[in-house]
C-alpha cells in the first residue's frame, strides 16, 4: 500500500512539471517582455538547483528519514513555484525558478530510497517502473491540461498553472507523509536510514562511490544515455525536427504524446518480460535501442517532409520502447551497488550527474544546429549511443567479476538474515530477485 501511495504522489507532483516547465520560456520572454536571455537564464537556474539538490538531499536521505526529506523538499516546491505567481521582475522569477528545481529535484533521492525500504527486493523493478510510467503519464497530463487555459497573452496567464503546481506538490508532500505513517523504524540494513558515517565527508563518500568498479561503468552508463535522449528530448530533437526535417510543430507534440503512449501500454508487458534478465544485458539493449532510433532519425533527411514527419514520430515511440527498461533498472542497480551507508548519496550523486549532462546537451545541439552542421549533431549522438552499448558491456562484466559477498552492494560484515540473506546468494550480476 505504501509504495503504491508513493506512485501516487510522484504522478501527481510531476502534473506541476508539466503545468509549468513547457511553458515557462515564452512567459518569461515574451509575455512578460523580460527577453530570451531571462527566459534561458531562468532555465539554467531550475537545473543549477536541481543540480544542486540532488547529492545533498540524498546525503539527508541517508542520515535522517527520507520520509521527511521527501515531504520537505515536494513543500519547498511548492513555495518555489507558487512563488511565481508574484514575481513582478525577472529576478524574482529567476529565484523562483531555482528554489523550484532545487525542491523537486531534492524530493527524488529521497523517493527512490523510500522505494527501496518499502519494496521488497523481488518487487523494486516494477516499483520504479510504475513509478516511472505514473511520473510520465503526470507530465503529460499536467502540460495538456494547462495547455487548455494558459494565456501567455496576459501577464496573469499563467496564474492558474503556477497555483495548481503548487497545490499538486503540497498534496504529493501530504501523501507520502501519510505513506510513512506507520512505516517500520528498522529498515533492512542496506537502506536503513540514519546509517551514513557522520565522519564522512563529501569528497571521502565521492570516493568510496567511485572506487567500487561497478559504479564508474554505471556512471559511464548513465552519462551517455542521458546525453543520448534525454537530455535532446526538449530542444535538440524539436529543433531537429523543425529546422532539418521540415515538420510541422505539430508532429512534435504527437511525437510526446507518442512517447507517453509507449511507455503507458508497455511497461507492464516489459517488466514482466525482463523481469528475471540482467541488468548489465538489458542497459545493453537500451544503447542499442537508442542507436537504432538515431539511425532512423539520420535516413529522416533522405526522404519528404511528410515521411520525415512520420518517421520522427516513430523514433520517439522506438525511444520509448528503451525507456520501459531503463527507468525500471538504473535506480535499483545503482542502490544495489552503493557502499554501506550511502545509498541515498549514491543515488543522489547519479542524479546530479545525469541533470548536468542534461543540461549540457541542449547547449551542444544548439550549438551544431545552429551552424548547420545536423549531421554532426546526429554523428555525435550516434557515438554517444555506442558508448552506451561499450559502457553497458563493460558493466555486465564489472557486475560479473564481483565477489560474492558484495554482491548486494556492500560487504558483508556481519550474519545477515531474511530478504537480504537472499539477496546475497543472487547472480552475480543483479537481476529482478536481487537488489537490482
Amino acid at each position: 500500500m505504501r509504495t503504491k501511495l508513493l506512485i501516487l504522489a510522484s504522478s501527481i507532483g510531476m502534473l506541476g512539471w508539466g503545468t509549468v516547465l513547457p511553458y515557462q520560456y515564452a512567459y518569461a520572454a515574451d509575455t512578460r517582455g523580460w527577453g530570451a536571455f531571462a527566459a534561458a537564464l531562468a532555465s539554467t537556474l531550475f537545473s543549477v538547483g536541481a543540480l544542486v539538490a540532488a547529492p545533498f538531499a540524498g546525503r539527508l536521505s541517508d542520515r535522517f528519514n527520507p520520509v521527511t526529506v521527501a515531504v520537505l523538499a515536494k513543500l519547498l516546491a511548492a513555495a518555489g513555484v507558487a512563488s511565481l505567481v508574484w514575481a513582478d521582475d525577472a529576478s524574482t522569477f529567476l529565484v523562483g525558478m531555482f528554489v523550484f528545481g532545487f525542491g523537486l529535484t531534492a524530493s527524488t533521492p529521497a523517493a527512490s530510497v523510500l522505494v527501496l525500504r518499502w519494496a521488497g527486493h523481488g518487487d523494486r523493478r516494477k516499483v520504479f517502473a510504475y513509478k516511472f510510467t505514473a511520473e510520465s503519464i503526470g507530465m503529460a497530463v499536467g502540460a495538456f491540461v494547462a495547455g487548455q487555459f494558459v494565456d501567455l497573452s496576459k501577464a496573469n496567464g499563467m496564474t492558474l498553472a503556477f497555483v495548481a503546481a503548487g497545490l499538486g506538490f503540497a498534496l504529493s508532500a501530504g501523501i507520502i507523509q501519510l505513506a510513512g505513517i506507520g512505516a517500520p523504524a528498522d529498515a533492512e540494513v542496506d537502506v536503513a536510514a540514519g546509517e551514513a558515517e557522520p565522519r564522512v565527508g563529501t569528497l571521502e563518500a565521492l570516493r568510496r562511490i567511485f572506487a567500487v568498479p561497478a559504479l564508474r561503468w554505471t556512471a559511464v552508463v548513465t552519462v551517455t544515455l542521458a546525453l543520448g535522449f534525454y537530455a535532446q528530448f526538449e530542444s535538440g530533437l524539436p529543433a531537429y525536427a523543425l529546422t532539418v526535417l521540415g515538420t510541422p510543430a505539430s508532429a512534435i507534440g504527437l511525437a510526446a504524446a507518442v512517447n507517453c503512449v509507449v511507455i503507458v501500454l508497455l511497461q507492464v508487458v516489459v517488466v514482466r518480460l525482463t523481469a528475471h534478465r540482467p541488468a548489465g544485458s538489458l542497459l545493453m539493449v537500451v544503447g542499442g535501442i537508442w542507436t537504432l532510433s538515431w539511425v532512423v532519425l539520420s535516413t529522416a533527411q533522405l526522404v519528404s517532409p511528410a515521411v520525415a514527419s512520420a518517421l520522427f514520430v516513430t523514433t520517439f515511440g522506438i525511444f520509448a520502447v528503451g525507456e520501459t527498461m531503463y527507468a525500471p533498472v538504473l535506480n535499483p542497480l545503482t542502490a544495489s551497488l552503493a557502499p554501506k551507508g550511502l545509498v541515498g548519496t549514491t543515488l543522489g550523486t547519479f542524479t546530479a550527474i545525469q541533470t548536468t549532462f542534461s543540461a549540457v546537451g541542449p547547449l551542444v545541439a544548439g550549438a551544431l544546429l545552429g551552424l548547420g552542421l545536423a549531421d554532426g549533431f546526429l554523428g555525435l549522438h550516434l557515438a554517444i549511443s555506442l558508448v552506451a552499448v561499450y559502457g553497458a558491456w563493460r558493466l555486465r562484466a564489472a557486475l560479473r567479476s564481483r565477489p560474492a559477498e558484495e554482491r548486494v552492494g556492500r560487504p558483508v560484515t556481519a550474519p545477515v538474515t531474511g530478504p537480504a540473506a537472499a539477496a546475497t546468494a543472487a547472480p552475480a550480476e543483479p537481476a529482478v530477485t536481487a537488489a537490482a
